[in-house]
């Protein structure tokens, strides 16, 4: 049997939990808004990863059929586009990212290496592809679509967790202001 002393020990517990909750909210330092432009690119960008990621399935399954090198050249060339439009966002981030919000940034900041990587890739199948049409998946063509497979699915899931972390985020301070909590 618990004595008084215990009783009222264990109800202050939730109330100095949600205490410190509030002052470590209200003590946390205020984070630069984010950037309207920056999220449309980048949600522009997430599209583009969503179908990055599954037009490089597509034609990864390829090598394991006997599809002929016109396929494989027509799936390379969405994949290029892809990788394309995604580069054409990249200087328009990169000029917004001082404006960005921190989580913004980092976004571009781990988006970037990972489409250069997929521009490589992209073009090293590309050029296989070109010198090797009697036999497509011959030599390291398989590889390369192996990586970039891999890296879009990499690209295409970060993205969205970005996206979803700023909607949370949005959320969060959206109530945060319903709610009256003051922050610094």
């Amino acid at each position: 049997m618990r004595t008084s002393n215990q009783r009222m020990a264990h109800m202050r517990t939730p109330a100095l939990v949600a205490l410190m909750f509030l002052l470590a909210v209200t003590l946390l330092p205020a984070q630069k808004p984010e950037n309207s432009e920056v999220a449309q690119l980048l949600l522009q960008a997430k599209e583009h990863a969503a179908e990055l990621s599954r037009d490089a399935d597509e034609l990864e399954s390829l090598t394991r059929s006997n599809a002929s090198w016109q396929t494989h050249a027509e799936m390379l060339e969405q994949i290029r586009d892809h990788v394309n439009a995604m580069g054409r966002l990249v200087p328009k981030l990169i000029e917004s990212r001082d404006s960005a919000s921190p989580w913004q940034q980092q976004a571009i900041d781990r988006m970037v290496p990972l489409l250069k990587e997929l521009a490589a890739n992209t073009s090293a199948a590309i050029q296989h592809l070109s010198q090797n049409q009697a036999r497509p998946t011959s030599g390291s063509y398989t590889e390369y679509l192996k990586e970039n497979t891999e890296t879009a699915h990499q690209l295409s899931d970060m993205i969205s967790s970005f996206w979803r972390y700023g909607q949370t985020r949005a959320k969060l301070e959206h109530l945060e202001q319903k709610l009256e909590i003051a922050s610094k």
